[in-house]
């Protein structure tokens, strides 16, 4: 076989492969995964956003009542909204009536323009919303060379009536449910959204587990503890985090909530004793307690380095 047509041959048994594996990543996202009677989660892909799996690394859910679909959280691109609800659509022909935005990072809002194409309202706190038009230019620019084009027709959609609180009941077919801010998180102007009935809490980006969280040059570590201490005041039976698998709280606790502890008790220490970042760095490099956690490599000495420049700015 001539060489040339060999290497043709090879690049396409390649692309196929990477196909068929990016469907199966896709498949997998949206098969949806039941919390509790009428409330499902689909679980996003661990790894960064690709191409592959449109973005979808983070958790959505959706809760099925009497008087329709109540979805939370958009997706990365208009184009996923469609596989989103034909997922939904597996489970009830109910239509989505409310799509509620927990937070302002792309793969939890940017999915807006689709489903308020197909009639549903958009649902989100003032601030959730504020930080929203903030940051759209950046995250739609970044998702560009990702997408490229599964991004195509994704515009910024918001709220067309921000909730002007920081906590908000909504009852919807029955189902009562509750928007909670308790302080600026991984992104500002985070929420929770509460359940009281069934004692579940989607907690959007507040709550990471079987992945490490990243700390962003805006995010707060204090208000990512505060926010914690908020879920976990609620004692929710089931939690269904930003990232990772449906878990209880001792498991929340034990992979973000103790994080968050342990940052701002050891970074803390080392900003009031004048030792300075690149020891700091050094010296918090091993975290045996959250070492197992997916991106811990990448991300652990970010965090310290960040969280280090948060804390002795006095923020």
């Amino acid at each position: 076989m001539p060489a040339r047509l060999l290497t043709l041959l090879t690049l396409l048994t390649l692309s196929l492969g990477q196909s068929a594996q990016a469907q199966t990543i896709l498949e997998e996202i949206l098969s949806p995964r039941l919390v509790t009677e009428n409330i499902y989660y689909f679980k996003g892909d661990l790894e960064a956003r690709s191409h592959g799996n449109f973005a979808l690394n983070n958790n959505l859910g959706f809760i099925v009542t009497e008087a329709g679909v109540v979805l939370i959280d958009s997706g990365a691109s208009y184009q996923s909204g469609p596989l989103i609800a034909r997922a939904i659509a597996g489970v009830t022909d109910k239509p989505i009536r409310w799509v509620i935005n927990t937070g302002s990072q792309d793969h939890r809002w940017l999915g807006n323009g689709y489903f308020a194409e197909q009639g549903a309202e958009i649902i989100a706190l003032a601030r959730t919303v504020a930080t929203q038009r903030q940051y759209a230019a950046s995250h739609l620019q970044r998702l560009e060379g990702i997408l490229k084009e599964r991004l195509k027709g994704t515009e910024a959609v918001h709220a067309q009536a921000p909730i002007d609180a920081d906590r908000h009941m909504l009852v919807l077919g029955g189902v009562s449910m509750a928007l909670i801010y308790a302080g600026d998180a991984h992104f500002p102007g985070d929420v929770m959204l509460w359940l009281p009935e069934q004692q579940v809490v989607f907690s959007g980006d507040i709550v990471y587990v079987d992945r490490l969280t990243g700390i962003h040059p805006w995010t707060s570590l204090r208000g990512l503890q505060q926010s914690f201490a908020a879920l976990e005041a609620l004692q929710p039976v089931q939690v269904v985090p930003g990232h990772g698998y449906l878990c209880d709280l001792a498991k929340a606790r034990a992979e973000s909530g103790d994080y968050y502890d342990f940052l701002l008790e050891k970074i803390g220490a080392a900003v009031e004793n004048f030792i300075d970042i690149n020891q700091t760095v050094d010296d918090l490099a091993d975290a045996p307690a959250f070492a197992h956690l997916q991106h811990f490599d990448s991300w652990h000495r970010l965090n310290v380095n960040r969280s280090y420049l948060q804390l002795e700015a006095g923020q």
